[in-house]
């Protein structure tokens, strides 16, 4: 494998940059690796148990974002909110592949306007996505069995002890700050909705009830676009879940109900749960680490410069095929 340069991880030291370096170094051995942290004692530390990368100290704040000089990457990825987006502005200019995970459906016009204005700067991965987009595509993968998608209804169960490090909990907090309202294609029309109107129960596995809402997420305008679906909605809820009630520790669990025909044009239904017994953090950082590899050609050809959402680059079955190597657990409802 030919790298002309190191994979920069901003926020590598993090929950996110850490388990998504640690995949990258599991996959590719021989792939160089960049722990960027405000903290250089702490980069240092993952990129020791990692092995084989190098730890640098980041200052987003800054064009330059406060690297040596003289250092070369062949892509950026942002594991946390690039809020002033210098890293993107980064891999822009120096013509290298962008991927980030934390801007959020109500945060995506800066990133969007930042690739219309340049559009062969550099390829640009928009995974603010559930878990980075591995729900979109699992779904996608399920749905290859319809003729006609009618109705795509997803469930997220997030332990309350499982919202992610500092920078995951800042993530909900902005998001929760800036609006409480619903978000949803219904009929066709994508439609907001009050926050006493998109509140929705929120079955468990294990019979549990947990309140939750719709959300405005990039999956839905995804999941809608890709199908043709003309209701699709995305419920995210925060409670206790089924791992912790036995007493193993925080899991997530996704609800999947697909509605539609199949080939004979005969009613279809699909409902199956995704579930991982150790929470959300293997699940965003496989998608992540996913759509790096496919960013940088990996696996498959090098990606042109362009926008580029998870399910414009991955395959559904390659995608569920890695879930399950990663401990994910598909249960039919």
């Amino acid at each position: 494998m030919e790298q002309r340069g190191s994979v920069l991880l901003l926020g590598g030291a993090g929950q996110a940059g850490s388990d998504t370096a640690a995949l990258l170094r599991r996959w590719y051995p021989e792939l160089p690796l960049t722990i960027a942290g405000r903290n250089l004692a702490r980069a240092r530390r993952v990129a020791d148990e990692v092995g084989g990368a190098t730890a640098v100290t980041v200052d987003l704040a800054r064009g330059d974002l406060g690297l040596p000089a003289g250092g070369q990457y062949t892509a950026v990825v942002a594991t946390l909110w690039d809020s002033r987006l210098n890293g993107l502005r980064f891999a822009q200019d120096h013509g290298v592949p962008y991927a980030s995970l934390s801007s959020g459906m109500i945060d995506i016009a800066p990133e969007v306007t930042a690739v219309a204005q340049r559009p062969a700067a550099a390829p640009v991965l928009m995974a603010s996505h559930w878990a980075a987009g591995v729900i979109t595509l699992t779904v996608l993968a399920w749905a290859e069995r319809f003729d006609r998608v009618d109705t795509i209804r997803i469930g997220a169960i997030l332990d309350e002890n499982d919202a992610g490090g500092p920078a995951g909990l800042a993530d909900l907090a902005r998001w929760a700050e800036v609006t409480s309202a619903g978000y949803a294609r219904r009929d066709g029309v994508f439609a907001w909705s009050g926050a006493a109107e998109s509140r929705v129960e929120l079955r468990s596995l294990d019979g549990t009830t947990v309140t939750g809402q719709t959300v405005p997420i990039l999956d839905v305008t995804s999941l809608s676009l890709a199908t043709g679906a003309p209701n699709v909605e995305f419920v995210f809820a925060v409670g206790g879940s089924a791992g912790s009630r036995r007493g193993d520790g925080p899991s997530v669990e996704i609800r999947v109900d697909l509605d539609g025909a199949g080939p004979t044009g005969d009613p279809l239904s699909v409902s199956r749960y995704m579930i991982h017994p150790h929470g959300q953090r293997p699940l965003t950082s496989l998608g992540l680490a996913l759509g790096l590899e496919r960013l940088l050609g990996l696996r498959g050809e090098a990606v042109p410069p362009g926008l580029y959402t998870p399910e414009a680059l991955l395959e559904p079955a390659h995608v569920v095929e890695r879930l399950a190597d990663a401990g994910t657990l598909f249960v039919d409802a």
